[in-house]
């Protein structure tokens, strides 16, 4: 029990690094993306990070697409129209298919990303509810294809919990705190598939960060 308690607020109170060298927003529905551009609107005014990755795909699985997303994140930069200092790079992740958006696909393609581009550190950012299967998806293939790099996390801004809305896949619908069980479903799903480390493999990853 105290393993699930201590990952979790491992991951929503996570110390930044004062750089790092980008942040990872994962792909939300219409309904949620205020959480995840509120956030990374915080990353870039504080000078965590200067570069802002978003999935590379058209329009799927409730995704708005990146088209949308570089246009509605890019706006969160500006005033009366002009852009601010903090102006970041927003560039986008291509995956494997772009015929379907999940969690894992994401995960492998932006770790690959980062491996390509020789990051040493990645802050990541989903919805709240979604936050911990993202870290602990991001983690899982960070520990598979690139252990070296640092993985952090920065929860979205908090949004109404009593609202109804749209999230996995784009069918998915419910109030947001509803939508945690089924991501604590999904992760002991896809813990026993193998597509996920365990809790403890991803505490022993946290504790190395943090040792180093």
């Amino acid at each position: 029990m105290f393993e699930a308690e201590e990952l979790l607020h491992r991951i929503f109170c996570d110390p930044l690094p004062a750089r790092a060298d980008a942040a990872y927003l994962f792909g939300q529905t219409d309904d949620n993306e205020a959480s995840v551009f509120g956030t990374a609107q915080g990353l870039v005014r504080r000078s965590h990070v200067h570069t802002l990755l978003i999935p590379g795909t058209g329009p799927v699985s409730g995704y708005p697409g990146r088209a949308l997303w570089q246009e509605r994140l890019g706006a969160c930069f500006l005033k009366d129209g002009k852009l601010l200092e903090t102006n970041p790079h927003i560039h986008s992740v291509p995956t494997e298919s772009t015929d379907s958006l999940n969690t894992l696909t994401e995960a492998q393609a932006t770790v690959r990303h980062a491996k390509a581009q020789g990051y040493q550190s990645l802050i990541v950012v989903a919805a709240p509810f979604h936050q911990q299967r993202a870290v602990m998806t991001a983690i899982s293939v960070t520990l598979q294809e690139y252990p070296t790099l640092r993985i952090y996390s920065a929860p979205g801004q908090p949004l109404d919990w009593e609202a109804t809305v749209v999230h996995s896949q784009g069918t998915v619908q419910g109030r947001r705190w509803e939508l945690i069980q089924g991501e604590l479903q999904r992760i002991e799903i896809y813990g026993a598939k193998g597509d996920l480390a365990n809790r403890a493999a991803v505490l022993a990853y946290l504790r190395r960060r943090d040792g180093a």
